[in-house]
This record gives structure tokens, C-alpha cells and sequence, in this order.
């Protein structure tokens, strides 16, 4: 018995097993069947968000219904082509356009919008905030007027490794930052004439900038540029005058605040002094461009001398030995001089006056004693023989010959000389003046000679020995000339010997 009911038990759960396994395969196919029919009646609808589409299949009947699936929210200023009412029919394109989101800052709120705006002024209209033309709106940080477009806005879509829904879920959308500094009123007072402004400016140099006031660098303004701007304050600007400087030759262009001449040279450092002239009065007051001139004046003393110079005379003095000199007075150069006073105007001469001319030294004479005593003196020459002068004087010596002495040999005077002597060796050539015709001498290495002929070169201290024309011996050298005693009467004899040719140092 109890093996036939084991048996029964065991063919009645294999039995369940393939009715399990018949019925999930029917509701597999069933789903399977199912799906395909769901995939064929369903209509595929291409949908754009943004600017990024996707296909999709769907049985819902209106675009509303199919955005709300699709969980995308729709704003009071969000655009659907077509409308959200529109059926769904096969192929349909939907595009949805949201409004850019904007934050605004302004007045202690932070308001979050979305917005078609393309300038701030409608943005602004659209979040309902009113703005006064002096305020200022800044856009991510830079300034931008109520009338300039705005940035261009973008949007980007993150890249996906794996699915993460529509891909208008994955972008990501540009938020703009509108900012809005209200102006507040402050008065500026210029020349006496007050007037309100309004301004946004953190200080009053930037206050006075967007008014578009030029400052000068002359200006006073109270309180100054880097000031706090404040409501209410009152902003002083004392304007300097415009003055045209001509001072040292250079023209100068500044800006002052001082009320006359004298103070604005004071104030730029200009010091007038003595006979400075200034132009116009100092006692002038300033307008705009005036020209003002300040020229230097000076006077100076100036003192001329004339030099007039001495006379030297010679006196004969019999005690000295002859061609010895003495001086007597040493003589004095007169002296005339003159003061001038000149009147200098920027360093040019414009005035000279003469004021005093008197002597300041009278010429005295110099005078030198010369000698006039005459004493026999001896020489020994090289042969021992003694020789007795009265006079050595120091020459530069010559040599000629009848020959060489430029007369030509056709002339009745060829081969005389000037005393109408022959030529021959033993004739000298000399300045009658200095040693007297028919002289004796004797000069070392020529011999004893007869001063006898003169020359046109032969002059002062010049001396032309003679040859014959057979034994001509060439000279030109410095020699000491003796003239023999006896000495010639004294209107003969020269007593102070001019110096030409210049004799050497020994």
C-alpha cells in the first residue's frame, strides 16, 4: 500500500513541474506578443530641448501629456512648437525653447529668473525691477549699460559613458549674474554754481570722471579724489586760472589759483628782485591766458684800461767804456682808464653809459746811458802778434770776389770797388755807418783787411770779405771784427749798434 502511493505522488509532481513550465512560456509569449503590438501602435515623435533632440516612441495622445513623461517642466516663458494641446500624430517634431536663468542681485535680494531678455534693461523689466538711468548694472562683473546686448549664452552637454536618461537631462546651462548699484545724489559746487548729480562711484574722483568734469591739475577739490562717496555730500572744485609764463628766455603754460601776478610768482617759486621787470603790473589780477612777463635786468661796472706805451732815450755817458749800456730810469707805461656802467635785460646789452675817465699812471721816459769812453785795447793773434783796437764788434761774415760780385765783366766799374779801389783779398765790404769807410780790421782766420766797398745786402752787422778770384774762400759765419786804433773822430763812429742780424748766444 505504501509503495503505490509513493509511486502516484511522484507521477503527480512531475506532472505539476510541466504545467509550471507550459504556463510561464504562454505569459512569456503572451508579454512578447504584447510588446510588439505596444511598439506598433505607438507613434515615434522627434523631440528638441534646447537644441538637443531625441526620438521618441510614445501612445500619448497630446504634446503636454508626452513633456510631462518626458519630465520636462515648463515655465511661464518656456516655448512649445506646436502647442502643448496639440494630438500626437506619427513623425511629429517638438521643440521646446526654456528662457535662460538669470540672478539678480539688487537692493539686499537674491532673485532667481529666467528670462528672453537681450539687454539688461529686459531682463530687468521681466524680473520687475525698476532702475534709474544713473544707476549701474554689471553683468558677470563688468559694467554694461541698460541698452547694450548681452553676453551670448551657451549651454553644453556632459559626456556619458553609460545611459543617464534624455539628453536634455545631461545639460548644462550658462546662469548670468546681473548685478545693480544704485546711485545716490551729491552736489558739486564749481565757481559758485551748485548742481546735483547722481553716481555710483565709490569715490569723488571716479564721481567727478563719470560726470565727465575736466580737472586740472591747478584744481583744489573738497574733499579730495580718493574721498568716499556718500549721500548728500557736497563736493567743492575751486578752478585755477590758465597763465602763460615767459620767463629766461623760455615761455612757460600752467594753471594757478593765486588771485594777482605777485602771487602766482610766488606760488610757482619765482623770485623778482632789483630792476626786474615785470609785465603786466604785479598788482594785476589774473584772467584766463593771461601773459605774463618777467625779464632779468642787471648792471654791471666795466673798467677799460688804455696802455700807452714809454719812450726809451739814450744819453751819452763819457765815464762808460764804449758799447756798455746803463739804465738811468726805468720808465713807466701811462695809464688812461674808464668806468662804463652797463645795463643788462635777460643777458643782452641794452644801455651803456659812460661814467668817469681819468689817468691812472703818467708815461715816464726810459732812459739808458751809453757808454762813450775809448781806450786802446790788444789782441794776440794766432800768429802771436800783437794787435791794438779800439773797438770788437760781433758779425755775420761773407765772402766775394770781383767775379761774384754781380757786375758783369763788360763794366767799366767791374772789379772796383765802391772807393774806387781794384779788388782784391784784403778789401772788405761793410755798412759805412757801423764801421766807417777806409777802416782798418782784422777779423781771425781772414787776416787785416781795408774797409774799402759797401753793399746793397751789406748791412749793420753784415760783413763781405774779398778774394781775388783765384783763391775765393766761402764764409758764413758768426766773427768778432776789430777795428784798429787808431779810433775815427767821434761824428763817425755810431755809438749804440743796432742789433741786426740778431746776434746768437754764445
Amino acid at each position: 500500500m505504501a509503495t503505490s502511493t509513493i509511486v502516484r505522488l511522484k507521477a503527480s509532481s512531475g506532472y505539476q513541474r510541466v504545467r509550471m513550465t507550459t504556463q510561464w512560456a504562454v505569459g512569456s509569449a503572451l508579454i512578447l506578443l504584447l510588446g510588439s503590438l505596444w511598439s506598433i501602435t505607438a507613434n515615434p515623435v522627434q523631440v528638441m530641448v534646447d537644441g538637443v533632440s531625441e526620438t521618441i516612441s510614445t501612445h500619448r495622445r497630446t504634446v503636454g501629456a508626452l513633456l510631462i513623461d518626458l519630465g520636462v517642466e515648463l515655465r511661464p516663458l518656456d516655448r512649445v512648437t506646436p502647442d502643448p494641446d496639440t494630438p500626437i500624430t506619427s513623425d511629429l517634431r517638438i521643440r521646446v525653447d526654456r528662457a535662460w536663468p538669470v540672478r539678480i542681485l539688487t537692493d539686499g535680494r537674491d532673485l532667481s529668473i529666467a528670462s528672453w531678455g537681450k539687454t539688461p534693461r529686459e531682463v530687468l523689466i521681466d524680473a520687475g525691477v525698476a532702475v534709474d538711468p544713473h544707476d549701474q548694472v554689471l553683468v558677470d562683473g563688468q559694467p554694461l549699460g541698460l541698452e547694450m546686448p548681452l553676453p551670448e549664452r551657451s549651454a553644453t552637454v556632459a559626456v556619458t559613458t553609460y545611459d543617464h536618461g534624455y539628453a536634455w537631462q545631461n545639460l548644462t546651462v550658462t546662469l548670468l549674474q546681473m548685478r545693480i548699484r544704485r546711485s545716490i545724489p551729491i552736489v558739486v559746487e564749481q565757481g559758485g554754481l551748485p548742481f546735483t548729480v547722481r553716481t555710483t562711484a565709490q569715490t569723488v574722483g571716479e564721481a567727478l570722471r563719470q560726470t565727465q568734469l575736466t580737472l586740472y591739475l591747478g584744481d583744489r577739490v573738497q574733499p579730495n579724489l580718493g574721498s568716499q562717496v556718500t549721500t548728500g555730500l557736497r563736493v567743492l572744485i575751486e578752478r585755477s586760472t590758465p597763465i602763460n609764463l615767459r620767463l629766461d628766455g623760455r615761455v612757460l603754460k600752467t594753471r594757478t589759483r593765486a588771485k594777482t601776478v605777485a602771487d602766482a610768482l610766488t606760488e610757482m617759486g619765482v623770485v623778482v628782485a632789483g630792476l626786474d621787470i615785470v609785465t603786466p603790473t604785479l598788482q594785476t589780477e589774473l584772467y584766463s591766458d593771461i601773459k605774463i612777463g618777467v625779464v632779468r635786468v642787471q648792471e654791471a661796472i666795466e673798467v677799460e684800461e688804455e696802455i700807452a706805451p714809454f719812450e726809451t732815450v739814450f744819453e751819452p755817458d763819457t765815464t762808460l767804456a764804449i758799447d756798455t749800456q746803463a739804465e738811468i730810469a726805468p720808465g713807466a707805461e701811462g695809464i688812461t682808464r674808464q668806468r662804463t656802467r652797463v645795463r643788462y635785460a635777460d643777458g643782452q646789452e641794452v644801455h651803456r653809459v659812460l661814467e668817469d675817465t681819468w689817468v691812472a699812471q703818467e708815461p715816464a721816459q726810459r732812459v739808458i746811458a751809453y757808454g762813450q769812453q775809448i781806450e786802446p785795447k790788444t789782441f794776440t793773434a794766432p800768429d802771436g802778434s800783437q794787435i791794438t783796437y779800439w773797438r770788437r764788434i760781433r758779425m755775420l761774415a761773407s765772402s766775394y770776389s770781383a767775379a761774384t760780385a754781380g757786375v758783369s765783366p763788360d763794366a767799366t766799374s767791374y772789379g772796383r770797388t765802391f772807393t774806387g779801389d781794384q779788388m782784391r783779398k784784403g778789401i772788405v765790404a761793410v755798412d759805412g755807418r757801423i764801421i766807417p769807410l777806409r777802416s782798418k780790421i782784422f777779423v781771425p782766420g781772414y787776416g787785416y783787411g781795408d774797409a774799402l766797398d759797401t753793399g746793397g745786402a751789406i748791412v749793420s752787422r753784415r760783413i763781405d770779405l774779398g778774394y781775388d778770384d783765384n783763391n775765393l774762400e766761402l764764409w758764413n759765419r758768426w766773427v768778432d771784427v776789430y777795428l784798429l786804433w787808431p779810433p775815427p773822430p767821434d761824428y763817425q763812429i755810431t755809438w749804440v749798434l743796432p742789433n741786426f742780424p740778431r746776434v746768437p748766444d754764445e
